[in-house]
């Protein structure tokens, strides 16, 4: 596997200069809520600094990545934007060597997610949603306060995806169905949190 100096210098030549400052802004926050979680800090900062590796190449080619080399089912991918997702998941085994499959499944789901997502998978996920380099201030300290919560960091995807299924209607963009299935999954959850444990009066 390359060293994370090699991989850096490969995200310089290959992002443009805002995606790369973002992916060092995954790479910090996916460990700190590594930390936070009893995972592996530096595992989670190599996922969260590769997790973008894709997202600079032409759809084009991440089309031909997805069908041809992975040859995944694209009905999961309705809207290009999340083409880059599944193929980093390649890019990162070819590129970098990277074959431990917990940081692949991270890679291959940190757009559109998937139902029963590990710990993981979900640090990786929210740490992409709410790094502190490019990603709005005022919404990645409300998330952070969120996960203080009980239960905290079902909710805080559940709020993730309420504000990205809002935005995509809002673009009259297309959802995937996994997107519908996991947000369905998250509500599930709270709503059984929320039953369990009523207010009182």
């Amino acid at each position: 596997m390359m060293k994370i100096d090699e991989i850096k210098n490969w995200l310089k030549e290959n992002l443009d200069e805002e995606r790369y400052f973002h992916s060092l802004g995954v790479a910090d926050c996916a460990k700190k809520l590594a930390e936070k979680y009893g995972l592996d800090p530096e595992k989670s900062y190599l996922t969260g600094l590769i997790h973008d590796c894709a997202k600079c190449i032409n759809n084009q080619e991440l089309y031909k990545i997805l069908t041809e080399k992975m040859h995944c089912d694209m009905c999961e991918f309705l809207n290009p934007k999340t083409y880059h997702s599944p193929a980093g998941a390649y890019v990162a085994k070819e590129n970098f060597g990277i074959d431990d499959k917990e940081i692949l499944d991270a890679i291959y789901c940190h757009t559109t997610g998937k139902v029963g997502m590990s710990v993981f998978d979900k640090i990786i996920f929210l740490a992409d949603k709410i790094e502190p380099n490019t990603r709005e201030k005022s919404w990645s300290e409300h998330i952070w306060q969120v996960l203080e919560q009980e239960n905290g960091l079902n909710k805080a995807l559940l709020e993730c995806y309420e504000y990205t299924i809002k935005s995509l209607v809002d673009r009259k963009l297309k959802i995937c169905l996994t997107t519908i299935n996991i947000f369905n999954e998250l509500d599930r959850k709270s709503t059984r949190l929320n039953s369990s444990h009523p207010s009182r009066s």
